[in-house]
């Protein structure tokens, strides 16, 4: 009975949704749908009653002394015009709880990715210890769940084509169940307010087809994917920091952020804490990405992440070529 229900608010779901990447955002669109309607219809019979009695009662002559009409309580009508209201809100409550309780039920076979939100990217790792920043893979037609967690301040974890969402809160975990339905890339954003760089705090999600997401899980992400075979490397690079969300807390013009500007980097001398000076050589860099509490550059907090993990010696090389390119 219950997955009856659960495929019959897809199927309704997919008629009624605009831009809906899986039958459960169907499901919530159905139920904002349904409100819409009930709100529509309630709200022309109120003014097309409000329209009929202001022309119908209107004062006709101006010579006639402007009366109100002994009026005397009508209790058939006071009672259905309690009840009626009374049974939409209770139905209203009831589908958007089935609904509700649909998104949330566990499901067997999930996928499980857990995601840690920071100022201001997403670490994303999976169970067979792979790791990524701000991009996560999931197979299409299973169900995900996603452990979510915070190292700082709330952020809001938020899907807008499978209307899904969950704060991200320090010292808690808490959980966010999808089921991606249609293989593509999808946007995911921070709906909470969690400093300068929150409106760049962005990810993706990228729906594989079963096969191509069990050949990535086994073997990794082709070389010549999303063409990396003819892209010069600093371009690559230049790729890999937008994508890693880097440019949240570096800046290349403007002001100041959060960790050192980059512009003219390369070959500078680095005032360290300690009163230590470096030279920002290429070894620097590469330190500066694998082990950033290493060497912390005077006046700026240590709260970058490691990337040691995440990006693999090629994906480094060419983010310092690129570093090396912005005089």
């Amino acid at each position: 009975m219950e997955g009856a229900c659960r495929e019959k608010g897809s199927v309704m779901g997919k008629v009624f949704a605009l831009g809906a990447a899986s039958g459960q955002a169907a499901q919530v669109d159905a139920v904002f749908l349904m409100i819409l309607v009930i709100g529509i219809f309630f709200f022309l019979l109120t003014q097309g009653l409000l329209i009929y009695f202001a022309v119908k009662y209107r004062r006709r002559s101006p010579d006639r002394d402007n009366e109100t009409p002994r009026i005397t309580e009508n209790r058939v009508l006071e009672f259905f015009w309690i009840l009626i209201p009374s049974i939409v809100v209770v139905v209203i409550f009831y589908y958007g709880w089935r609904v509700y309780t649909n998104l949330h039920e566990p499901e067997a076979g999930a996928v499980e990715v857990y995601v840690n939100g920071r100022q201001w990217l997403y670490e994303i790792k999976y169970p067979d210890g792979r790791t990524a920043i701000n991009e996560i893979r999931v197979p299409a037609g299973k169900p995900v769940k996603f452990i979510l967690s915070a190292s700082d301040v709330i952020h809001g974890f938020y899907f807008p084509d499978f209307r899904g969402k969950m704060d991200m809160i320090p010292g808690r975990t808490t959980v966010l169940r999808l089921q991606p339905d249609r293989p593509g890339r999808y946007p995911i954003f921070c709906t909470v307010y969690c400093g300068t760089g929150h409106s760049n705090m962005m990810a993706r999600l990228i729906v594989m087809p079963p096969a191509e997401y069990a050949e990535w899980a086994a073997h990794g992400e082709k070389e010549g994917g999303e063409g990396k075979e003819h892209e010069p490397l600093a371009v690559r690079g230049e790729r890999i920091v937008k994508n890693a969300g880097c440019l949240n807390c570096h800046n290349i013009e403007g002001p100041v952020k959060v960790g050192p500007d980059w512009k003219g980097v390369y070959g500078r001398k680095v005032l360290l804490e300690g009163g230590k000076t470096v030279t920002a050589d290429e070894d620097y860099l590469r330190e500066s990405i694998v082990d950033p509490g290493a060497k912390i550059v005077k006046g700026f907090p240590n709260v970058m992440p490691t990337y040691k993990t995440t990006l693999p010696k090629d994906d480094i090389d060419a983010v310092v070529a690129y570093l090396k390119t912005l005089k």
